[in-house]
């Protein structure tokens, strides 16, 4: 399963975090499944990758290494909402293939008998295991709650039409002003007010059916 991380939107719906995907994954040939659990938390996972200090190519090798221990359990896999949620049972995989990549790091630098030039500025992962059960977590959370903006926005900007879409971006989530967008749209205050309330909404829904898939 040699995949390589998108760092645009992934074009996903709701079914694609309910459990009937999770169901799914329990198939090893069921390539669709996989392709959207990947669209769906391969950038959540790189994202909690990079932040950790990790290098580009050690947060795909996360990323890689967590989607093999997530089809490796699949096959036993129950979920359970009563002994945790998903995210941090995900959270937890990603966590620990953080942790291998720092010491794969530290093994190197002692081969190379030098020290390590961490370009990150974070320091050695050997605070990983150490650190702040509640900062990695909260890490975590932030990328999730991200990730799960970003694919609500995708889905709703392929469900609208364009202009739309593009007054309510530059409105909510880019931060223009109102008189940046008259100007620069050539529309009028009403049709920017109703662009943000109507897509708003339909964002509101897309992350509540999200949020109802195995948090």
């Amino acid at each position: 399963m040699v995949m390589a991380v998108k760092t645009t939107g992934a074009h996903d719906s709701f079914g694609d975090t309910h459990r009937s995907l999770l169901t799914r994954l329990k198939q090893w040939d069921d390539s669709g499944a996989w392709r959207q659990f990947f669209d769906a938390y391969g950038k959540l996972i790189y994202g909690f990758a990079m932040k950790a200090g990790l290098s580009d190519v050690e947060s795909q090798e996360v990323v890689q290494e967590t989607m093999l221990v997530v089809a490796k359990q699949m096959p036993g896999f129950r979920y359970d909402p009563a002994k945790g949620s998903f995210r941090r049972w995900l959270f937890n995989q990603a966590r620990w293939r953080i942790a291998d990549q720092f010491r794969k790091r530290q093994r190197e630098c002692l081969l190379q008998g030098g020290a390590h030039d961490d370009s990150t500025g974070t320091g050695e992962m050997e605070r990983v295991p150490d650190a702040s059960q509640q900062k990695l977590q909260a890490t975590w959370d932030a990328e999730w709650r991200e990730n799960q903006l970003a694919r609500a926005l995708e889905r709703v900007k392929m469900n609208v039409g364009e202009r739309q879409y593009q007054m309510f971006h530059l409105f909510t989530i880019q931060g223009w002003s109102m008189a940046e967008i008259i100007r620069t749209l050539k529309v009028n205050r009403a049709q920017v007010y109703m662009a943000k309330m109507r897509v708003s909404k339909l964002v509101k829904a897309e992350l509540a059916a999200l949020d109802g898939g195995p948090g």
